[in-house]
């Protein structure tokens, strides 16, 4: 039984019957942008390990967990939101695989030294800092979705040390950063390699970014064809059904 604190929920995690996820629709519920991650990043299957930066309350450790057997460790600064990941795995009695960490992803190359992944992702604060006009009454929300810990450069920063010579970067963001990511990637020498642009629906503007980069990578962008979210009814694409329900729909 769930261990739930209060406006706390135990919901399904997407088609995975098998799977539980702790949620609060007022400090944290996961976001389609990290269903999209980890749909979208390669994975060591039986070898390597894993680490998730922002992970919020694990669901991108959760997700990647169905798809591969390494280690994966999660980072998470604000102690609620780890709280709440440090429970996830305990609910889906994931122990053995996923391990939680209460800390400032930039102190993370430090603390491992040495120790490098083989996959990094984050789906890190979309947004620079707010002036108090703009500030979400939540703080919760706030320093998700805001750069209050970390600036886009510092996230980069982290996963360039933290990644492996040949190890990949995934992360998801917003389309209006494309030129400032890629610029950050090739400074700290995350070559990127694959990107997709995410579509409300055709004719709409994209509004999400999936972007994969390896350490010390050769240049060989592939831009990969689009996905649109929603078709003409309003209705989930076709596409995005089976990333999100597989084959139980």
């Amino acid at each position: 039984m769930a261990d739930l604190k209060g406006d706390e929920r135990l919901d399904f995690l997407l088609a995975e019957e098998n799977m539980r996820i702790i949620q609060s629709p007022t400090v944290f519920a996961f976001s389609l942008d990290a269903v999209l991650l980890a749909n979208f990043t390669y994975v060591p299957l039986n070898k390597g390990k894993i680490i998730d930066l922002c992970t919020g309350n694990g669901v991108i450790p959760l997700l990647l967990s169905r798809k591969s057997n390494v280690p994966i460790i999660g980072v998470e600064i604000q102690a609620r939101l780890y709280d709440m990941a440090i429970r996830n795995v305990k609910v889906n009695k994931l122990e053995t695989q996923l391990k939680m960490i209460h800390g400032d992803l930039k102190d993370m190359p430090a603390r491992f030294g040495n120790d490098k992944f083989d996959l990094v992702t984050v789906n890190p604060p979309y947004f620079k800092t707010p002036n108090k006009r703009e500030q979400n009454k939540n703080d919760f929300l706030t320093i998700a979705r805001h750069e209050i810990h970390c600036t886009l450069e510092e996230v980069v920063i982290a996963c360039s040390k933290l990644a492996k010579s040949g190890g990949k970067v995934s992360m998801v963001h917003r389309p209006n950063r494309l030129v400032e990511i890629l610029s950050l990637f090739q400074k700290y020498k995350i070559e990127p390699k694959r990107m997709r642009l995410v579509y409300p629906k055709v004719g709409k503007e994209a509004n999400t970014l999936l972007i994969e980069g390896v350490r010390d990578g050769s240049p060989d962008l592939k831009i990969l064809p689009p996905l649109y979210a929603f078709d003409e009814n309003g209705n989930y694409s076709s596409e995005l059904e089976e990333i999100l329900y597989g084959n139980n729909k």
